[in-house]
């Protein structure tokens, strides 16, 4: 790993893993005060996810050389938030373990590879492009309020990119940072040293809670993390085998759910910054990016307590305009593939414009109901139409 790595993959895995845990960790704090958790159980909730998303990201970026980043699941957090009236602690771990079975069993049955696999790639690189986009667009909507941050930000990823482009990133990181700090937009009252402690929860089971918690946070973690994780990876020109990715999510998902580590799925978004080319030149050894994320994710871990202090620190402004930059380069190339084959490219807008819309339809986010759409539309445009015949009149 230090033979391949580069200062470029350190930043890469270092935003990556700052985007994850401060775009979506109030989520993850509401999620658990939801069902009643403690302070020191809150506490546990982060050491399981940092140290689950951290060793499995080691572990599967080093066996596949490819850049794998797990991460927890984002929408899967709003469904237990949701879905916590009435379900104690105890109850909901037991439906995170079931979660976690039937993941687990996707992965070792080989029906969401088998499922992946007849997904064309214009329709994935446009689900994965009206993902980010998302992000991108948000990012420059905060130059509204904070106008000098995200135009400062924006000409250092412009000068980066034409003089130092594998480093372009973390300056944007670096200049952003240094303009919030004399803005005296940077908060750092709250950030004080504390190791966390895992908090151990025994599992009850409830059919309400499975019904209503569990089988939600199984759908909607594979329909908006897994299918789009793996279109990111295979976007990228990497090809791992998909189902060992999901018995390992399965798995991690039952042997942490006790301490907090609700569910494990594919990054999308955050996996973005790791496969793109500026994390490191070789895509051979763009691996290393994903297991710097891996190692900052158990630091952060570990920490606990003091995380959020941390993440607080940094104003929302700074975290999207880098999420965004960090992301334009792989929106483009998604953009390219997907309208590349005129057959399918009114399939890959609509797909595109369904998953940037961000609708949410019986609880499953756009990603979902984006690749259903344009699913149905080429099957609506090519269903029994033949090719064209090349035969010649004297040839028939």
């Amino acid at each position: 790993m230090l033979r391949d790595t580069s200062l470029s993959a350190v930043s890469a895995g270092f935003v990556a893993t700052l985007v994850g845990f401060t775009s979506t960790i109030a989520l993850i704090f509401h999620a658990a005060r939801s069902l009643g958790a403690t302070p020191d159980q809150i506490t546990s909730w982060v050491l399981a996810l940092g140290l689950g998303m951290g060793l499995s990201t080691l572990g599967l970026s080093l066996w596949t050389r490819a850049p794998i980043l797990i991460t927890w699941s984002t929408p899967g957090a709003a469904v237990i938030a949701g879905a916590a009236t009435g379900v104690s602690l105890s109850e909901a771990v037991g439906a995170f373990l079931v979660c976690g079975v039937l993941m687990w069993l996707c992965g070792v049955t080989g029906w969401f590879e088998r499922i992946m696999n007849r997904i064309p790639l214009a329709l994935a690189s446009s689900l994965l492009a009206g993902i980010l986009a998302k992000f991108a667009l948000l990012s420059f909507a905060a130059a509204t309020p904070q106008p000098l941050l995200i135009v400062t930000m924006l000409m250092v990823y412009l000068v980066g990119k034409r003089w130092w482009p594998r480093y372009a990133v973390l300056g944007v990181l670096l200049g952003g940072t240094a303009v919030a700090a004399a803005q005296g937009l940077l908060d750092t009252s709250q950030v004080k040293l504390q190791f966390a402690q895992p908090v151990f929860v025994m599992p009850t089971w409830s059919w309400h809670a499975v019904l209503s918690m569990g089988v939600p946070l199984f759908i909607v973690t594979m329909a908006s993390q897994a299918v789009p994780g793996v279109s990111a990876i295979r976007v990228s020109g990497y090809q791992p085998p998909v189902s060992p990715l999901m018995s390992w999510s399965g798995i991690t998902t039952v042997l942490l759910a006790p301490f907090g580590g609700y569910a494990f799925n594919l990054a999308a978004i955050t996996a973005a910054i790791v496969l793109n080319p500026h994390a490191h030149a070789d895509a051979g050894k763009r691996y290393t990016a994903a297991m710097w994320a891996g190692l900052f994710y158990i630091a952060m871990g570990l920490l606990g307590g003091a995380v959020a202090g941390l993440l607080a620190a940094f104003p929302a402004a700074l975290i999207m305009g880098v999420a965004g930059m960090a992301l334009l380069g792989t929106i483009a190339n998604g953009l390219a593939t997907s309208l590349a084959e005129p057959g399918k490219r009114e399939a890959a807008l609509i797909t595109f414009l369904v998953t940037l819309s961000g609708v949410t339809l019986l609880g499953v986010g756009s990603a979902f109901w984006g690749l259903v759409a344009g699913v149905v539309t080429l099957f609506v445009e090519h269903y029994r139409i033949r090719p064209p015949s090349h035969e010649g009149p004297d040839e028939r």
